[in-house]
């Protein structure tokens, strides 16, 4: 462990220097690729573990970036991000308490439209209390102050996955995710373990959320609740490899540049390749490409079972 938290402050230290390095172009692309870095490994060590798709992630998202765009001026900015992630769990624990009787599609159905539920919510309480829909916020951060929040977040997440796997909220969640009934019978309490998951992946999600929203400067429910980055969260995640923190970050970082390549000259083609990679993933590598053993790939021999 001591040798990991090592490789990971020598990597913050070498990334914390893209403000002085990078053009604008390339600094808001590098925190696109740390916004779904931790979005997606967040979202692995919940659902990657336990086996739930939660498509609650654009819901836990948006409620942190209305958290900033309402307490922005009350709030000093480390306060802020906390407090986005805060809203964000205690919906999850709320929710939760509600939905984690559930499994499989009815779980993922149910989560997606508690984020819809959300949205439309908002979207009413903007327009009887305020007459209309929408928030700017004019006094923003500097992009090297969001660059290292961002940066800061997505290696707070990967620390939080790897601290999480190894601990016995860690092994609860893996024996849920294979066997929930048998889990129980060696004494785990699985609706508090879910909890307990479920709130710390919303908290991550909220506070990326709640980052995100001084980069846009004008809020939104269609924005801020935008099921596109949920979606986006969960391809990734299940692309690079739901139960490793190193294949959502791979994943992160290679689809968010293909999506600037594409976005412009092929808008739709990013999103056809999304589900051509999902499919693939499902289909001959269920466990993601972080599962890939690239050395017998490379060198043409047959890896042993």
């Amino acid at each position: 462990m001591k040798k990991f938290l090592l490789s990971i402050g020598a990597v913050g230290v070498l990334l914390a220097a893209g403000p002085w390095v990078l053009s604008d172009f390339w600094l808001s692309l590098a925190m696109t690729c740390m916004m779904y870095s931790a979005l997606a490994v967040s979202w692995s060590m919940f659902s990657g573990a336990t086996r739930y798709l939660s498509l609650a992630t654009s819901a836990l998202f948006g409620l942190g970036t209305y958290t900033t765009a309402m307490a922005m001026q009350h709030l000093p900015w480390p306060v802020l991000i906390f407090a986005g992630g805060l809203v964000a769990s205690l919906f999850a624990l709320i929710a939760g308490a509600a939905v984690m009787h559930l499994r499989g599609t009815y779980f993922a159905v149910l989560t997606f439209g508690l984020g819809e539920l959300v949205r439309h919510s908002v979207t009413y309480s903007e327009k009887s209390l305020f007459g209309t829909v929408g928030r700017v916020l004019t006094e923003v951060p500097s992009n090297n102050l969001l660059y290292w929040t961002m940066l800061l977040l997505a290696l707070l997440s990967v620390v939080t996955y790897k601290f999480v796997s190894v601990s016995r909220l860690g092994l609860a969640m893996r024996g849920i995710g294979a066997d929930e009934q048998r889990a129980a019978t060696f004494g785990v309490n699985p609706k508090t373990v879910k909890l307990i998951g479920f709130a710390l992946s919303a908290w991550f999600a909220g506070a990326v959320g709640a980052t995100m929203a001084v980069r846009w400067t004008y809020i939104d429910p269609h924005s801020a609740f935008n099921p596109l980055i949920g979606f986006q969260t969960v391809l990734i995640a299940m692309v690079g490899g739901a139960t490793t923190w190193r294949g959502p970050v791979i994943a992160a970082v290679v689809l968010s540049l293909l999506s600037d390549a594409l976005r412009l000259n092929l808008p739709y083609a990013y999103l056809i390749l999304l589900g051509v990679l999902l499919i693939v993933c499902v289909l001959f590598i269920p466990n993601g490409i972080a599962s890939i053993k690239w050395r017998t790939v490379f060198s043409g021999k047959k890896g042993t079972a």
